[in-house]
């Protein structure tokens, strides 16, 4: 049975593609969870883990005004992490998490609030909105509980972004080779 970083790994080096991670609540573990594959050196270009919310803004590019306004823990703030890692490591895809895994609520978000979002490639044939995607979690648990939960997301998240990518890359193919039809 595969892991969900190992399917990452292997769709990612069977397109070719490059991988860039920002977190937050997560500390390194879904970076952690990539490098664990054998193999991750062809697709892991690196993390970035931004756990001070000013870093957010410095390495990541995430807008200040966003953060001022709203705190780390916003969908926003995600997308926006996601986007930045993946521009600042010189990556095809970026994912970042941001959240809130207690014991104290922050930034007036609940113990459990979570954002993990996705970047990539846009691609007009392939069937997949392209640019970024946001999920908002609700999760229970203890603090690691929710960490946990929150590189399964993301992982995922990401898994569902690069299969989509490659059925619609493959959809076009057949396409072409039928005539268009």
């Amino acid at each position: 049975m595969s892991s969900p970083a190992a399917d990452v790994v292997r769709l990612l080096t069977v397109k070719g593609w490059t991988l860039a991670v920002a977190e937050s609540l997560t500390g390194g573990l879904v970076a952690a969870d990539i490098t664990s594959v054998p193999g991750a050196s062809k697709a892991f270009r690196g993390s970035v883990t931004a756990y001070a919310t000013e870093l957010k803004h410095e390495l990541l590019g995430v807008d200040a005004a966003l953060l001022a306004q709203r705190g780390a823990v916003d969908p926003q703030v995600a997308a926006q992490m996601a986007a930045g890692v993946r521009k600042a490591l010189g990556a095809d895809w970026g994912i970042a998490t941001t959240g809130v895994a207690g014991p104290q609520p922050q930034d007036g978000k609940p113990v459990g609030t979570v954002f993990v979002a996705v970047d990539g490639p846009f691609t007009v044939d392939s069937g997949s909105a392209g640019g970024g995607k946001v999920e908002a979690l609700r999760l229970n648990g203890d603090r690691e509980e929710i960490r946990r939960e929150s590189v399964r997301s993301v992982l995922a998240l990401l898994v569902a972004e690069l299969v989509s990518e490659h059925t619609g890359n493959e959809r076009a193919q057949d396409t072409e080779q039928n005539g268009g039809f």
